[in-house]
């Protein structure tokens, strides 16, 4: 049998299993569907919302170049990316999953990188961002503002580590010639390239508002499917006891690392969701928070399966491949879980355990307060930003039509 007729049937069987699940278990099915839409019409449409947006209007109209360009000399020593690739890396730390992978295919699609570049890139600018690990992990799950440092820092340094691995990806395929190219990085070659972009763009304010809401608001659909999906395919897991089985699979390799074993099923079910695999980590007892940090790290490095289709299905739009994207997920996993490990004692045990335990460090005190704040107006208003928002892009969409009607009337 060949691997193609055996993906098939792979794949039917699999899609089979799951609409029988849906038909036996019809209930479980809706609240694991309720409890993804609420995620996705609370938290992550209204959280990501504004980054996609702005993305969108930073390529149209050259930022994202201008920028690019001053930090060549930077990006391309450490990672072999062009410097636009530090936009896409800033944008991906501050706003989340997955949106270094939104902003890594517009990029491709705007010929500005290479598909082995493009490979570099989403590689290490797909992470967590720091209101879901400092809001919802360490605040919301863990009651303990005091380890939202240690993740984040662990997260952050995992995946520099990934993105300095990754820049020998590639190295022997040729590769097509899209970059950048000068001599001198000055203000003013960078001042020239912003503005031949935005005279080569000719579209209005209006129209690239326009468009850039409604090509974002697409993406978040998207992703809120999928969060859907994946939340209704991990309870069929857990009710027809295949989680039960791989958990005991996963106790045999914690064990080895002499981790408890009942912090298996927390990790296995964090593999296909992170929001579920945090809060599940955060909940077992009788387990040192030490070993819950260190798998909530990895937990949160990995991103789980449901944050990878997402990935997949936006780079499906261009040629980059998804494989080194899932290699950097399984590195980035162990990087960060290695370096909370590293650093529980110097950023944990010492800063708060022998002090003040609710104290903040001066450096990120009003940084941090910033995003408790934030994260506390998304809980409270992220359905009516959500709501808002669909009504101003069908409002967008009625208008595009009837121009696109007149236009045709009048042709």
């Amino acid at each position: 049998m060949t691997r193609s007729k055996l993906k098939t049937i792979l794949l039917a069987i699999s899609i089979s299993l799951v609409a029988f699940g849906l038909i036996f278990f019809p209930k479980e099915s809706l609240e694991a569907s309720k409890r993804g839409l609420q995620m996705w019409w609370e938290v992550v449409f209204p959280s990501l919302l504004p980054f996609f947006i702005v993305s969108e209007l930073l390529i149209g109209y050259g930022v994202v170049k201008f920028i690019g360009f001053l930090l060549e000399p930077f990006m391309r020593p450490l990672f072999k990316v062009p410097g636009i690739g530090g936009v896409v890396w800033a944008m991906g730390m501050a706003s989340g999953f997955p949106a270094g992978a939104k902003l890594t295919t517009r990029l491709r699609q705007e010929k500005l990188l290479t598909r082995i570049e493009a490979e570099r890139l989403v590689s290490f600018t797909n992470s967590s961002n720091p209101l879901f690990i400092f809001g919802a992990v360490s605040v919301g799950f863990f009651n303990n503002a005091n380890i939202g440092i240690l993740l984040a820092i662990s997260h952050y340094l995992g995946n520099f580590c990934v993105g300095l691995m990754m820049r020998f990806y590639g190295r022997n395929e040729k590769e097509e010639d899209v970059s950048i190219t000068k001599k001198t990085y000055s203000l003013k070659e960078a001042f020239k390239i912003l503005h031949e972009t935005r005279m080569k763009n000719q579209k209005p304010i209006g129209k690239m508002l326009g468009d850039a809401v409604t090509s974002s608001i697409q993406t978040l659909l998207l992703i809120g499917g999928f969060i859907i999906l994946f939340s209704v395919f991990n309870r069929l897991l857990y009710i027809v006891n295949i989680t039960e089985l791989a958990a005991h699979f996963l106790g045999f390799v914690l064990a080895i690392f002499h981790f408890s074993t009942e912090l298996a099923l927390p990790l296995f079910s964090g593999m296909f969701e992170i929001t579920l695999g945090s809060q599940l980590t955060s909940q077992v007892e009788d387990v040192d928070l030490y070993y819950k940090v260190v798998i909530t790290s990895f937990i949160l490095a990995f991103s789980g399966f449901s944050v990878q289709a997402q990935v997949a299905s936006i780079l499906a739009q261009t040629d980059i491949r998804f494989q080194p994207f899932f290699l950097a997920r399984v590195m980035h996993g162990f990087f960060s879980a290695f370096f909370a490990y590293l650093l529980w004692k110097p950023l944990y045990v010492d800063m708060y355990v022998f002090g003040n335990d609710n104290a903040v460090p001066a450096a990120g005190g009003m940084g941090l307060s910033i995003v408790y704040s934030y994260w506390d107006f998304i809980l409270q208003y992220g359905a009516l930003v959500t709501i808002f928002s669909l009504i101003i892009c069908i409002l967008i969409s009625i208008k595009t039509d009837r121009q696109t009607k007149d236009k045709i009337i009048k042709g």
